[in-house]
């Protein structure tokens, strides 16, 4: 006897046409490994994507949400786009039935440490990272002098002692790469300095979700730090841009 169309595999791999969300996860952490399952029902919660819903309760996912979830990831992680703005592209999808591009996977060149060109140092920070002192100052050109400078400062935290991440990483390097300009860790305490006012100020504000005991809400704070801290970047580099203008003569 011939199954029912609708349960039939397809695509390919015999890859079902619906899925649960623990296979959708699957689907997208070769992309995005720290997409968590937490994650993608807070995308649901704030109206990004519908999966169906079993009897019983349980999510069923289609391709068509694969493609939404990896286009919001996507956009997240590559353009730092807030989820307002990703909202409005996705209602503009859903009227004109355009898919927006970046909604499907791309293969990329991969670098021999993982890293893929022409990604900036946000992408580190979506990757796993624990490194010892030795593989800090290998990865990142800095010598040991120049980070023992840095945590002299605050400016690099070993946590747990002894052990670094992906933060760490990218500080580091964006050291090195100031250091090839004439900068010395001491003419960078002001950036520590401005980071801390933005946290103080930020935490005000995600606080009160993180005390909550529902994951939404937790979810829901890890997406407003990570929004406030693109906006931050993106608000820094146009007030420098706009400093340096006179000096170009632009």
């Amino acid at each position: 006897m011939n199954e029912p169309a609708a349960s039939r595999p397809s695509g390919v791999g015999g890859a079902p046409s619906l899925m649960s969300i623990g296979e959708v996860l699957a689907q997208l952490r070769a992309d995005f490994p720290d997409v968590t399952i937490s994650k993608l029902r807070f995308l649901e919660a704030e109206g990004l994507v519908e999966p169906q819903r079993t009897a019983a309760g349980y999510r069923k996912y289609g391709w068509d949400d694969v493609a939404r979830l990896r286009f919001v990831l996507t956009a997240q992680r590559d353009q730092y786009l807030p989820l307002r703005v990703i909202r409005e592209q996705l209602a503009r999808w859903d009227t004109d039935g355009e898919v927006p591009e970046g909604s499907r996977p791309a293969l990329v060149a991969v670098g021999p440490d993982g890293a893929v060109p022409g990604r900036g140092a946000a992408a580190v920070e979506s990757a796993p990272v624990r490194l010892d002192r030795a593989e800090l100052v290998a990865r990142s050109g800095v010598d040991e002098s120049t980070l023992g400078e840095l945590e002299r400062l605050g400016l690099v935290v070993s946590d747990p002692p002894g052990w670094y991440d992906g933060d760490a990483l990218i500080i580091a390097r964006a050291v090195a790469g100031l250091a090839a300009y004439g900068f010395q860790p001491r003419h960078l305490r002001g950036y520590r300095t401005a980071a801390d006012r933005e946290v103080g100020l930020f935490a005000q504000l995600v606080a009160p979700l993180v005390r909550q005991s529902d994951p939404a809400a937790r979810a829901r704070a890890a997406e407003t730090a990570r929004e406030l801290v693109a906006l931050s970047q993106q608000l820094h580099a146009a007030l420098v841009r706009v400093g340096l203008r006179s000096t170009l003569g632009r």
